[in-house]
């Protein structure tokens, strides 16, 4: 089944910095344009650090430092000195699905997206991969019927009834064979947009009593 790809909802025109930016001019550019973060560029355009909101918050809060000399020069702060590094980044081909987990697990709102020698190819937020869950419902019936019920488990048009309201599928109908029902749940569970699935779905035999017999008569031959 073919998934949502993050290249698919990423922004390809990104707002980023280098290095050597100053302090001041990355909080302009997250101020102007409303943004909680921005990638840290090298010369080749590979993405090694982020700097975000957070990180400007904690540079303004004093900590203590060891006494410096007197007359030691002090330059002013740039974005190498408060991004967090090294980045949280992703790949274009991976799905969405697996960048709201990052998302998820690391606590962060953007990811930049990088190619195979991690240059800067886009950026994806929380608010693109919330576009997964607005996906019409007419889409999300089409898909259950072309790639899971025939395109994977081949059941025949019409022997199950979809029904799809605000991304909530509801199945109806029957399948061959008990053992394909959990996957059958499954496979429409997965895809892109689903909240939730409901199914009154029966099967027309249960093969798991074949399946353990099947089982016994290998056991007594041994």
């Amino acid at each position: 089944m073919k998934h949502i790809k993050v290249g698919d909802l990423m922004t390809g025109d990104v707002v980023s910095v280098t290095p050597d930016t100053a302090f001041k001019d990355v909080a302009k550019l997250l101020a102007r344009y409303d943004i909680s973060g921005l990638p840290v560029l090298d010369e080749e355009d590979r993405v090694v650090g982020v700097v975000s909101q957070t990180d400007l918050l904690a540079r303004t809060v004093p900590a203590p430092h060891p006494a410096r000399e007197v007359g030691t020069p002090t330059g002013p702060p740039t974005a190498d000195g408060v991004m967090s590094a090294p980045a949280v980044t992703v790949r274009a081909e991976e799905t969405a699905a697996d960048a709201a987990r990052l998302m998820t697990r690391r606590g962060i709102e953007r990811l930049p997206v990088v190619d195979e020698e991690d240059r800067l190819v886009g950026i994806i937020t929380r608010r693109d991969l919330l576009r997964l869950f607005v996906r019409p419902d007419a889409e999300i019936r089409r898909r259950v019927d072309e790639e899971v019920l025939r395109g994977v488990l081949g059941v025949p048009a019409g022997e199950i009834e979809v029904h799809v309201v605000d991304g909530i599928v509801t199945l109806d109908g029957q399948v061959d064979l008990q053992s394909r029902l959990p996957a059958l749940v499954s496979l429409v569970e997965q895809l892109d947009g689903v909240v939730a699935v409901a199914s009154r779905v029966t099967a027309r035999a249960d093969d798991a009593p074949t399946t353990q017999a099947g089982r016994r008569r290998e056991a007594a031959q041994w």
